[in-house]
């Protein structure tokens, strides 16, 4: 399951354009809520990280402790590749 997730993002991340001002980053935390429709991630850090419209939120539920690599562009943080702490 997550080798399909990390699939699905790594392709849709690289047929996104990708701004010349993006930075790469990642954090660790906790979901606090999951919105399906918004395609958003709420994580403990307050933030929210936005979804590609291909994304697979199946096991993804508040409570998951989650790594979240995400490119901050104009004040939002898009997923490219989450991964699920075990």
């Amino acid at each position: 399951m997550r080798i399909l997730i990390a699939m699905l993002i790594g392709a849709a991340f690289f047929l996104l354009p990708q701004p010349g001002s993006a930075e790469s980053a990642d954090v660790e935390a906790v979901i606090e809520g999951v919105d399906e429709n918004n395609l958003t991630l709420t994580l403990a850090d307050g933030k929210k990280y936005i979804a590609p419209e291909e994304f697979n939120f199946e096991g993804l539920k508040k409570g998951v402790k989650v790594v979240v690599f995400y490119t901050e562009s104009d004040g939002k943080r898009v997923i490219n590749d989450l991964q699920i702490v075990e």
